[in-house]
């Protein structure tokens, strides 16, 4: 198991199986790497797939085939059969189980200098990680930026580079990427677009036990249920 750089962005041919220790993050430690054919999630957390070619995952009361641009949040212990693709790990977080995808040609929210996003994967419960979709049109130059906390993805169509202040990495589909925790880098595209999806160990927003859909839009006597007022009737820890 390597740990990488703190200060380096690092990218990943699948197919090398190279496998990645991140001992602390707001999720608890992270472990990332490739998987080629057959393999089982260790137990424990859970762990975010993201697969390159056609993949069946199964876990207790669910069996499906995963395709290029979908992605799943599965159990530890779930079974992989056959395929290529990045799990990442987390053995004292478990997120909310699901699949999803395959995603859609551009992001649905703005991002910087003309790309976009889309939230695929919330937070559950606010602070919690979350996964994205990049989209980069054609000749992006993107503001140099860098995150509070570790980014953790595979490109999965499209070309382009990713610039530090010491080096240029060459972007393409069939690799995986980490950018540590406050690595200042920018993705650059020419002339073709880029799409690129990302995990984040950690978010700013979400839902809390105060403030959700469910609550907010109770109504008790004229007042939703989360007012103050309404302390008496609120689920207590």
């Amino acid at each position: 198991m390597m740990t990488t750089s703190p200060n380096d962005f690092h990218a990943w041919d699948l197919q090398d199986g190279v496998a990645i220790d991140v001992p602390h993050s707001p999720a608890g430690p992270i472990h990332f790497y490739s998987w080629v054919g057959s393999t089982a999630i260790p137990e424990g957390g859970c762990a975010v797939l993201l697969p390159a070619v056609k993949t069946d995952v199964q876990w207790p009361g669910l069996a499906a085939l995963l395709t290029p641009g979908c992605y799943a949040v599965a159990p530890g212990g779930a079974r992989l059969e056959g395929g290529l693709g990045l799990i990442i790990h987390t053995p004292a977080y478990r997120g909310l189980l699901q699949i999803g995808g395959p995603l859609e040609a551009t992001g649905r929210l703005r991002y910087i200098d003309g790309c976009s996003d889309t939230l695929l994967v919330c937070a559950a419960i606010v602070g919690e990680p979350c996964l994205n979709h990049l989209h980069l049109p054609p000749g992006i130059a993107q503001t140099e930026h860098t995150h509070p906390s570790e980014r953790i993805g595979i490109i999965l169509r499209g070309r382009g580079v990713c610039r530090t202040p010491g080096r240029e990495v060459e972007l393409k589909p069939g690799m995986f990427w980490h950018i540590p925790t406050g690595c200042r880098h920018s993705f650059h595209t020419q002339a073709e677009s880029l799409d690129v999806v990302a995990w984040h160990p950690d978010s700013d927003f979400g839902p809390s036990h105060d403030a959700h859909p469910m609550v907010n839009r109770t109504i008790v006597d004229g007042v939703p249920a989360n007012d103050p007022r309404h302390a008496g009737i609120r689920t207590q820890a």
